[in-house]
């Protein structure tokens, strides 16, 4: 009997930051001198607690449960992608249509029917592709300038 391979998309938000070198990122994520470890002396390599040696430049990564790991900066830059920032009206509108259990469909539909204030339908209107990723992926609420 033939199994089947099928193609799957990793659909987890986490929290990133890169890292810098600096003595204060060192203390935030308790990172390892490798001297203090063996004994000896101050080192210039650190150690991410079960994750290996932190180079500046790469990411370190906390999931939801507060697991922390390494992502390299070549790997973090293919696979990881900001969320989109979007207008707290339309964040409004993604967060009503969801508890309301409409579809993404409704929400364009209702732009062009002209249902939300001017202002508001035509920044769906010209940043749909954003409407539709912060939809599918979530999204990050515009600051107050």
């Amino acid at each position: 009997m033939a199994t089947t391979i099928k193609v799957y998309r990793n659909t987890a938000t986490i929290k990133a930051e890169q890292f810098d070198g600096s003595n204060e990122m060192v203390d935030k994520y308790e990172l390892i001198d490798a001297g203090t470890m063996l004994g000896t002396h101050h080192s210039p390599e650190l150690y991410l607690t079960g994750s290996g040696k932190v180079y500046v430049g790469d990411w370190i990564a906390t999931g939801v449960n507060g697991e922390r790991w390494l992502i390299t900066d070549e790997v973090f830059k293919q696979k990881y992608k900001e969320l989109p920032v979007i207008p707290e009206n339309v964040a409004y509108i993604i967060k009503q249509a969801k508890k309301g259990d409409y579809k993404l469909g409704w929400v364009f539909n209702a732009t062009y029917l002209g249902l939300w204030r001017v202002s508001v339908g035509n920044w769906i209107r010209t940043h749909a592709d954003t409407v539709a990723r912060a939809w599918l992926d979530g999204y990050v609420v515009e600051e107050d300038k």
